[in-house]
């Protein structure tokens, strides 16, 4: 595994391999690597003759009140995690080599941000889809992987794709779990014990009201309505959003039909963890 920091290197070291018709799979991470980037990472390596492998904590994409300063980071744990999934290339770029000075142009995401995460964090896919376009730039990928967790992000990018016409296949990957069911997260980490033991029951509410959908539920504020009454029941978390959408549209809907997603947000006392799962109704 070879490590890069300069953007200009690692694209004359991949125009090497493109030479040689060799295909790039590509994981764009923020890094404090878990089993679900090591998920990405293994699905790429299997479809892919190179793996390219970025980490890079993105300060475009954290708001004033975020947690930018303290997000984890421990790049010693992430080489081990990268060279056992066998990344081929590690890019490690530092915020001057990634922005520079003040940057002329900015991308603004215009769509499937005015909900969920989006309608709290203004700015928030502004800043993914800046520094998207510059790896897919920098690095050229055939493929480009994203875990299904973090859904509003992968319908974003779907879009960001399409729009700039990006010769890239996005690969959305299922959420990977701990055995209890809770989706794996560098958040988790700051959960107490007590708190670890009551967020299992964020995906058992998903899976009450997909049970519930599959016995013929249709009523969108029912549906949201039985996870927020599970969450309260089980869990000391508040509340932040529970929302039912058309996927990956993310219109709103008042019946559900078609393929549509339940999604929330769960603030802990200092985590607040995500999760989501789709429905195709036919």
């Amino acid at each position: 595994m070879k490590t890069f920091t300069s953007a200009a290197e690692l694209q004359q070291a991949l125009r090497e391999e493109k030479s040689h018709h060799n295909s790039i799979g590509y994981v764009p991470t923020m890094g404090f690597l878990h089993q679900g980037h090591a998920t990405l990472l293994e699905k790429a390596r299997n479809e892919n003759d190179i793996v390219v492998l970025s980490i890079f904590v993105n300060p475009l994409q954290f708001g004033p009140n975020e947690d930018f300063e303290t997000y984890p980071r421990d790049l010693e744990r992430d080489e081990n995690v990268a060279a056992k999934a066998g990344v081929d290339y590690l890019f490690y770029p530092t915020v001057h080599e990634m922005y520079g000075e003040e940057p002329s142009v900015k991308v603004v995401v215009q769509s499937r941000t005015d909900c969920l995460c989006g309608k709290q964090r203004p700015g928030h896919f502004d800043g993914v889809a800046t520094v998207l376009t510059k790896f897919f730039n920098i690095i050229l990928p055939d493929r480009a992987y994203f875990g299904k967790k973090d859904a509003q992000q992968v319908a974003v990018i779907d879009g960001l794709i399409q729009d700039f016409n990006f010769p890239i296949q996005l690969v959305a990957v299922d959420t990977v779990r701990e055995e209890d069911g809770l989706a794996k997260s560098s958040r988790n980490v700051n959960l107490s014990v007590q708190e670890r033991m009551e967020a299992r029951e964020l995906y058992q509410s998903l899976l009450k009201a997909k049970e519930a959908v599959e016995s013929g539920e249709r009523n969108a504020a029912a549906v949201t309505a039985l996870v927020s009454e599970h969450i309260g029941a089980h869990t000391s978390g508040v509340i932040d959003y529970i929302e039912v959408y058309q996927y990956p549209e993310l219109k709103p809907i008042e019946t559900l039909s078609g393929h549509v997603i339940i999604a929330m947000a769960i603030k802990f006392k200092h985590a607040r963890l995500i999760d989501n799962i789709t429905i195709n109704i036919e």
